[in-house]
């Protein structure tokens, strides 16, 4: 994942890069919240961990700024900070992250918390894959894959249920069949 580390301090940045590099991601650092945003904006970050005290912009504010641009993607907000009470949390969540851990840097808990944001960014992917697929004939209920070619719906949903689908007729088209029958 390609991960924007928002830190003013650079003893805490360095520790957090060496971390989030130790697992594998792609890093874009930033040592302010303004800095953060203009990375941000050239090229979106799938995760953005942000602390919340820094100079040009804070955290929450940052955050905000994040929710309000468009991207292709989820992303998903970590706040890193000493700050650790209730109250801060709840703002942090009100500011739109998706997650928040406290200062010390525990490595083992950001790996924990980089693998949910992964299953998020995945889930969002998927949802997204399934809203594009879905141009649909109203006719014969076929949609038109990335290929332009039209498949029956239930190839775009075996592999979702990973079962056969069970095709039903609903009420309101089995009396239009029967009335259809009956004429």
């Amino acid at each position: 994942m390609r991960i924007l580390i928002a830190e003013d301090d650079p003893v805490s940045r360095e520790l957090l890069r060496h971390s989030v590099d130790s697992l594998g991601h792609e890093i874009v650092e930033a040592g302010d919240g303004r800095a953060a945003l203009e990375a941000f904006q050239k090229a979106p970050a799938e995760v953005v961990i942000t602390d919340w005290m820094m100079p040009e912009m804070d955290g929450p504010t940052l955050c905000r700024r994040i929710r309000e641009i468009k991207t292709r993607h989820y992303v998903y907000v970590v706040f890193l900070t000493v700050l650790n009470n209730k109250t801060r949390y709840l703002e942090a969540m009100d500011a739109g992250a998706d997650d928040f851990l406290t200062k010390p840097l525990d490595r083992e808990q950001l790996a924990a918390r980089l693998r949910v944001a992964e299953r998020i960014l995945g889930l969002h992917k998927e949802i997204g894959e399934l809203r594009g697929a879905l141009r649909y004939c109203p006719g014969c209920k076929s949609y038109c894959d990335d290929h332009d070619q039209w498949r029956p719906i239930e190839n775009l949903l075996e592999p979702t249920f990973n079962k056969e689908v069970q095709p039903r007729v609903c009420p309101e088209c089995e009396a239009l069949l029967a009335r259809a029958a009956a004429d």
